[in-house]
């Protein structure tokens, strides 16, 4: 049975004059935040803003580097070579240590965002490219990542991982997320998205959308804010987290997992 877990949620993907997601009521519920660094959403006042209120509260600040896209939300699949992802990752996490420095906190980990997020868990050559970033620029940020190449690749390079659950997508019995193209692919009846993060954290196993039990030792539970009703969600799945006798703690490389999920 786990005791401890991390909640994150993706923040700062406001741009501009247009508003993304609750930010502020979030950041009281979780003890780690995904903060867009610019190339999917978020502005430098955005990241300004996130971190500021990040540190504010003792909550972990993770970069969420994405596709340069902007258009798509990070969303669309790109053809870059893994060059272009290494330096791109480079890029955007250094934005956020300018910010971080700025506060007096550096960035704790990295989580790729969308549907580079997706690919590194399958595309050695993105998965590699992940890691040679991290480890060129600071080998002691936790990589946040599903079970797949990424998680594998940061922890043969001696990186701490944390296995990411995602609490309101649904996943295939290889363990890969069901693609928001399809229908489903996104759980939004509040009782079985609770239901079924407690048996994540709690029991490690979680039902796949064809009844499979699939195998998932989550360091971390993600939070989506950019849905209707995401504060509220993001409260019950608190609440009964506890309730089930879970700490709710910030994650630390210390405390993650070293070794692959049993299969």
């Amino acid at each position: 049975m786990v005791s401890r877990i991390d909640l994150v949620a993706d923040l700062g993907e406001s741009f501009g004059a247009w508003t993304m997601g609750e930010d502020e009521a979030l950041l009281d519920l979780l003890t780690s935040a995904n903060v867009a660094c610019g190339f999917h959403a978020g502005d430098p006042r955005t990241m300004d803003l996130t971190v500021r209120r990040c540190v504010e509260r003792g909550i972990g600040v993770g970069a969420h580097p994405s596709f340069p896209d902007l258009a798509g939300f990070g969303r669309r699949a790109m053809d870059l070579t893994a060059d272009e992802v290494r330096t791109d990752i480079l890029y955007q996490i250094g934005a956020l240590q300018a910010f971080a420095t700025a506060y007096g906190t550096s960035v704790t980990h990295v989580a790729p965002h969308g549907r580079l997020g997706n690919l590194v868990a399958t595309r050695a050559d993105y998965a590699t490219a992940v890691v040679d970033a991290v480890s060129a620029l600071d080998p002691s940020m936790i990589v946040m990542a599903q079970d797949g190449l990424l998680a594998d690749e940061a922890r043969a390079r001696g990186l701490a991982v944390g296995i990411v659950g995602i609490a309101d997508r649904a996943y295939r019995p290889d363990g890969t997320l069901v693609p928001r193209s399809e229908p489903g692919a996104v759980i939004t009846e509040l009782d079985e998205l609770v239901a079924r993060t407690v048996r994540m954290v709690v029991d490690g196993v979680l039902d796949a959308v064809d009844g499979t039990p699939i195998p998932i030792q989550a360091d971390t539970v993600l939070l989506h804010g950019d849905n209707a009703g995401a504060v509220a969600t993001a409260a019950a799945v608190r609440v009964a987290l506890e309730a089930a006798g879970v700490e709710i703690l910030r994650l630390h490389p210390d405390t993650v997992r070293r070794e692959s999920c049993p299969a």
